[in-house]
Formats: C-alpha cells, sequence, structure tokens
C-alpha cells in the first residue's frame, strides 16, 4: 500500500502499490494531473518519473497559480 496526503486539502488515503507504478500514476489516482500537482516521496520533492515502492509515503502539493 502506498499512503497518500494532499496537502491543503483534508485528503488522505491508501492506494494499492502495483509493480512499474510511477509518482505520475499516484497523482493522476489521487485525482491530479502532473501539471496542477508535485509530489514528495518519503519526504523528498520526486520527478513525475520516480519509482514508487510499496509502503512509500507520497504527499502531493496542488500548484497555485493565478494573476
Amino acid at each position: 500500500m502506498i499512503r497518500v496526503k494532499v496537502i491543503g486539502r483534508k485528503i488522505e488515503r491508501e492506494l494499492e502499490w502495483r509493480k512499474g507504478m510511477r509518482v505520475k500514476d499516484v497523482i493522476r489516482e489521487a485525482g491530479f494531473n502532473t501539471e496542477s500537482a508535485v509530489a514528495k516521496v518519503n519526504g523528498k520533492v520526486a520527478l513525475e518519473d520516480a519509482p514508487v515502492s510499496d509502503n512509500d509515503f507520497v504527499e502531493i502539493i496542488p500548484v497555485v497559480s493565478g494573476g
């Protein structure tokens, strides 16, 4: 299982880990796309193609923009 927390929103959940899973897969399964959120895996900023392991903790940080 992967623990997922969305920063700034009261969303915490667990996702089933699958072999070959990447950060971008976790972001999508949490309801975001890679243009609207970044992620930290176990406390470190991770690129969207970085692998995710079973028992990782992923924090998703929605990007805020405006003008």
